[in-house]
């Protein structure tokens, strides 16, 4: 059994040991048939029986309300534990639910972990397929009709030549998608150049003002965060903001280093949709904080701390 059993019995026990005691050695007497009188005493000697007894279980309970109130409002995003108040009699339950808690974030975390290796492998599988595949495939088409186009008669190349534009766009597409799925410009230049060919990338439907500072040091599992987290936003600005401009800036903020995208837009971001969830989780990778505030245009900030030295 353990120590709440044994206090509710203790609490019982002594509460109706009490007024057994303060009924045997008081002068009330019962007579038969029972006195109005009698009955007044009795009743109020019970009602104050009652109200010790519950007064004394609500103090010992207690606890149990504030767990039941974590349960319905704990988030694995968050990191909210329940607090022993000093009660010591919920002290076992509370330990192990806050335990219990501990190992389902760091469970979440290692299974977001691999899952979103397992994504990034699989961006870069597709972005090599792309450029080394139907890249080359579209290439080899474009050279071709270059080829028929300087033997063709003079009535056809008109038609060849808007053949060729369209291959020639097709390729420059898959080269983007390429790039946007494999950010080779982050492992050959570094975060401040990938954040400036994500920002010219998305310049010509809206107007973007960075400001990156000049950063220490990060290791690639930040820098990728970082990266993807700016690629999203920005990619959300452009599809769903209707924003005319956009402000990004990385910057030192003390020991934490701050990401902050900022539209004129719309507004109205579901914190539950896909992107933002991939988004929070990729941030939990990093032990990094998310906001996402939403009402005339869009703020997204990410904070990572500890990481200025």
């Amino acid at each position: 059994m353990g120590p709440l059993f044994w206090r509710l019995c203790v609490i019982n026990g002594a509460v109706f040991t009490i007024g057994t005691l303060a009924l045997a050695f008081s002068p009330a007497t019962v007579s038969s048939p029972v006195l109005l009188r009698e009955i007044l005493v009795l009743g109020a000697g019970l009602a104050i029986i009652l109200i010790t007894n519950a007064l004394l279980l609500r103090r010992s309970l207690a606890p149990l309300t504030t767990l039941t109130a974590l349960m319905h409002r704990v988030d694995l995003h968050t990191h909210d534990r329940a607090v022993d108040r000093g009660n010591g009699d919920l002290t076992y339950l509370i330990d192990s639910f806050n335990t219990m808690l501990e190992r389902l974030e760091t469970e979440r975390s290692s299974a977001s972990a691999h899952a979103l290796a397992a994504q990034e492998n699989e961006r870069q599988r597709i972005a090599r397929e792309l450029h080394d595949e139907i890249g080359q495939s579209l290439t080899v088409a474009l050279l071709g009709l270059k080829r028929v186009a300087d033997r063709a008669p003079a009535e056809l190349s008109e038609e060849l030549q808007l053949v060729r534009d369209t291959v020639r766009g097709s390729l420059d597409e898959v080269r983007q998608v390429a790039r946007r799925l494999r950010p080779g410009v982050l492992e050959d230049l570094g975060l401040h150049s990938a954040l400036t060919a994500l920002a010219a990338d998305v310049a010509p439907a809206v107007d973007v003002t960075r400001r990156i500072e000049a950063l220490p040091p990060l290791t690639p599992e930040v820098e990728l965060v970082i990266y993807r987290i700016a690629q999203e936003s920005l990619t959300n600005v452009v599809r769903h903001s209707k924003a005319s401009s956009v402000r990004l800036s990385l910057r030192p903020d003390g020991p934490d280093l701050v990401l902050k995208i900022t539209d004129d837009g719309i507004g109205g971001a579901r914190a539950e949709g896909a992107g933002m969830r991939g988004m929070q989780e990729r941030a939990l990778l990093i032990g990094a904080r998310l906001t996402v505030t939403s009402a005339q245009g869009t703020e997204v900030t990410l904070t990572i701390p500890g990481v200025i030295g």
